[in-house]
């Protein structure tokens, strides 16, 4: 009993084991994989940075070098020069062709300065913020572009408070320095499509100090904050308005600014030695890495299932055929069973059913020849009368013979609608003799309940009632009494066979339809077994009452 547990118990630990080697297995693939791809998506996106890093340096170089270009050619502009040089009434006529140059251009402000640095004529001339007027000598630019010819400064406007870049280039008449053109420039338009395409985007100078940038937090704030105590804060104050520039975050490693590591670029602008900064986040390419992992260890743990499904399929298959197998042997082994009880229970009758047929026989014979007697006597009419007789005992022994064939023969027929008279008057027929020997008083149920209707295998119904009733004979002994009764119950009839015998002691209820428990000396312990199963096949059952004197079973069908 407890080897086909022990061999479950194996199985099941050793499935166990190999589903854990493969999940272990697959996790530690899982992980290589997505290392893997984790490094390749770092190398692809490193490499997608610093080319979009170059595109946008490009991109800035180009806007610089444009307008680098106007203050040039502005210098020598005969209008400019002219209004530097002192001619009167050329104010208002430069102050319109730098208005529309201005607005063709893009730029923030184009202005003119004379020598003292006063402004002359400018693109903002209409405006509350005009710089007609003001005096630039303090900015740097100016300074530097009358001393080197031109210059660039990056600083807050005075009257704007607006950042920008301004380009200055020296007008020169001769050996005469007449003055300076400046453009100023800004960037919002250049910040605001940085801020919509990039994680962020900033531009420092040569000392480190941002002047361009995605974030607006980010303007003047320095790479260089060891260096700020070296800075001029009063010159700083001039140009950025702060005389203490705070330091850039380390956003790169990761900071309050940005929840994960950027990857860095860093790309030279000429000729200020400027430098773009690009922030690369490398987290949509990390995510799709991850995914590819996890989609690879799912479609492999999917291969794995179904490898595992079909191994399953095909065991629960061979499982099902070797049941089925099993389930149809031991359907024969049942249908032999049923077989040997009929032929064993037919042994039992055998010679009652032998005296049912020599009596008839002998009879016959008898009026045989009384007939012929009669017949040479001239008593037709009483020759005819015996030849009657005769007629009637052989079909008494047709119906016998019938009835022993069928009773006899291997059950092969499905169920079908049976009267239960059939099945009671086929077994009385068997047993006929028997009953006649022992002298039992036998009562059968009414016409009505004769002509009930059940759904069985006239057979089968009829080897459980033959097996009923020898039981009962046995039981009652010589003058005891047998009753067959019938009562409708639902949609099922049941059909009791009691006796007057002894009845059934508490161990023999117990054992009743247990295999090889009998109370015979040559009983094998099976007719009520078998009989129990037959019942059960044809949708019934077959149960034992305890109650009243005697025995009493019970055979219960479905109605027809």
């Amino acid at each position: 009993m407890n080897a086909p547990s022990s061999t479950a118990r194996d199985r099941m630990t050793l499935v166990t084991i190999i589903g854990a080697v493969t999940l272990v297995i697959a996790l530690l693939g899982y992980l290589a994989l997505e290392r893997g791809l984790r490094n390749s998506a770092l190398a692809e996106a490193q490499v997608a940075a610093a080319g979009d890093a170059a595109i946008l340096a490009e991109g800035l170089q180009s806007e610089l070098e444009k307008f680098s270009l106007v203050p040039l050619v502005l210098a020598e502009d005969p209008q400019v020069q002219g209004l530097l040089a002192g001619d009167a009434g050329g104010e208002t006529v430069l102050n319109r062709r730098l208005e529309e140059l201005a607005v063709q251009t893009g730029a923030a402000a184009i202005y003119v300065t004379d020598a003292s640095g006063t402004t002359l004529a400018a693109s903002n001339w209409r405006l509350p913020t005009s710089f007609v007027g003001s005096n630039y000598a303090f900015r740097r630019y100016f300074r530097t572009a009358m001393d080197s010819g031109n210059a660039t400064q990056f600083a807050l406007g005075t009257v704007s408070r607006r950042p920008g870049l301004y380009i200055a280039q020296r007008v020169v008449s001769g050996s005469r320095t007449l003055g300076i053109v400046a453009v100023k420039v800004e960037f919002d338009a250049l910040e605001a499509s940085w801020l919509e395409g990039t994680e962020g985007v900033f531009v420092t100078d040569a000392d480190g100090v941002v002047l361009v940038t995605s974030n607006p937090d980010w303007r003047f704030n320095t790479l260089r904050p060891e260096a700020a105590s070296q800075r001029d804060r009063s010159a700083d104050e001039l140009q950025f308005g702060l005389a203490d520039l705070p330091p850039m975050p380390d956003i790169a490693a990761g900071s309050t600014l940005v929840e994960t590591a950027r990857i860095e670029t860093e790309n030279t602008i000429s000729p200020d030695d400027w430098a773009l900064h690009l922030l690369f986040d490398p987290a949509p390419r990390l995510s799709a890495a991850r995914t590819n992992a996890q989609l690879a260890l799912l479609l492999a743990l999917f291969a794995a299932a179904l490898f595992g499904g079909a191994v399953f399929i095909v065991a629960i298959r061979r499982k099902a055929q070797a049941e089925m197998q099993a389930q149809e042997r031991a359907a024969k082994l049942r249908d032999q069973m049923q077989q040997a009880n009929r032929l064993a229970t037919l042994g039992q009758v055998t010679a009652g059913i032998g005296h049912e047929i020599r009596q008839p026989v002998s009879a016959m014979r008898l009026y045989a020849e009384n007939g012929s007697k009669m017949l040479a006597l001239g008593d037709t009419a009483s020759a005819k009368e015996n030849f009657g007789k005769i007629v009637s005992l052989s079909d008494r022994i047709g119906k016998i013979t019938d009835e022993l064939r069928r009773f006899s023969r291997k059950n092969t027929s499905r169920p079908r609608d049976v009267s239960l008279g059939e099945v009671i008057e086929g077994a009385q027929l068997l047993l006929g003799d028997r009953i006649a020997t022992f002298q039992i008083a036998f009562k059968t149920p009414g016409a009505d309940d004769m002509a009930i209707k059940v759904r069985g295998e006239h057979v089968g119904l009829e080897q459980v009632l033959v097996n009923l009733l020898q039981n009962a004979i046995d039981a009652g002994g010589v003058g005891g009494t047998i009753e067959i009764s019938v009562e409708r119950k639902g949609d099922e009839c049941a059909l009791t066979v009691s006796d007057n015998g002894p009845g059934l002691s508490d161990a023999q209820r117990d054992t009743l339809f247990q295999p090889f428990a009998t109370t015979k000396p040559d009983g094998l312990g099976l007719g009520l077994v078998i009989s129990q199963e037959i019942m059960r096949n044809l949708g019934g059952n077959l149960t034992a009452d305890a109650n009243g004197p005697g025995a009493r079973f019970t055979m219960v069908v479905p109605l027809a």
